[in-house]
């Protein structure tokens, strides 16, 4: 198949172009700059260049393409409503021209499990929670995706954890490292018992792959390999890779250690990745989360952190 790749260059968009050329697919990936450009034809994938506001170029490579496969998202936390309106206008633009051209064509966009209930096992029949702000507000791309499905697009969601991990900036683990690095100290909030699923971008990259091969009109996909990792086994693990102490934080103290990341270091998010594997065969092999952190650590000294 020929498949339009956007947020190719990312983090976890890189790995999905690796693992679609790796099994014989074509890539039109978009990429915003030359150096992505170049990036993609390294890896032996074509370049589209625009930028996910480009409703015309999104449509342009749709339209080139059996299926889609949408990973951009605009990370503007000053205005986090706007960059999920952009997300849904992109999303509208790719699907109706695949839904226009007829034929079995496919839509896998990229959604969050931080969307769905804290505090509970989320699954993949779980809506997204309506009445949290970030549920409200990236998950409500899930319906403009999936409503394809009625026009005829086999269109699906993948949600990714918060700590999708890997040799890279690894989602929460990233600033959860960074600010250790900064204060020397790796800290956790009261008894840090609350918990974030994860999984390793490698094995992300094969359920987009998956999902846009076989996937059932209307699915959604968890790229879940671990269900919840206590935050203070985390904080433990990083203490003792950057040999410094492990304290506990107060709630009262969580914004002025963390700063904007104080959200995250507090979130109480599990989900299961059960019916995944059974409606797609996925099965996990990539490490864990615990594994990586010296991987990541790496990185995010290598880039000045």
């Amino acid at each position: 198949m020929r498949v339009f790749v956007t947020g190719s260059t990312g983090f976890v968009g890189s790995a999905v172009v690796k693992e679609l050329l790796s099994a014989g697919h074509n890539v039109l990936g978009l990429a915003r700059s030359e150096k992505g450009v170049e990036q993609l034809k390294s890896q032996g994938a074509e370049a589209l260049y625009g930028t996910i506001e480009d409703l015309e170029v999104l449509k342009k490579g749709a339209s080139e393409c059996d299926a889609v496969i949408h990973l951009a998202f605009v990370h503007n936390f000053d205005d986090f409503a706007g960059s999920c309106a952009t997300d849904r206008a992109a999303i509208t633009a790719m699907g109706s021209t695949l839904a226009a051209a007829g034929g079995d064509r496919a839509l896998v966009i990229t959604s969050g499990t931080m969307g769905l209930t804290h505090g509970k096992l989320g699954d993949e029949d779980d809506l997204a929670d309506m009445t949290s702000p970030l549920g409200a507000s990236r998950g409500a791309s899930e319906p403009v995706c999936l409503d394809f499905a009625k026009h005829g697009v086999r269109a699906s969601v993948v949600r990714l954890p918060p700590t999708t991990h890997g040799p890279g900036f690894s989602g929460f683990m990233g600033p959860f490292i960074t600010v250790a690095l900064q204060k020397s100290v790796s800290a956790y909030v009261g008894d840090g018992q609350n918990r974030w699923c994860a999984g390793h971008r490698d094995d992300a990259a094969k359920l987009y792959r998956l999902a846009m091969e076989k996937a059932k009109p209307g699915s959604i996909f968890h790229a879940v390999a671990e269900e919840g990792v206590p935050v203070k086994d985390l904080a433990t693990e990083v203490g003792k890779q950057l040999n410094i102490p492990v304290v506990s934080i107060p709630p009262a103290k969580v914004q002025e250690h963390f700063g904007w990341f104080h959200f995250g270091v507090v979130a109480d998010n599990m989900a299961s990745s059960v019916k995944t594997s059974e409606r797609l065969g996925w099965t996990p092999t990539g490490s864990t989360v615990i594994e990586d952190v010296p991987v990541i650590i790496d990185y995010l000294k290598s880039q000045g952190a």
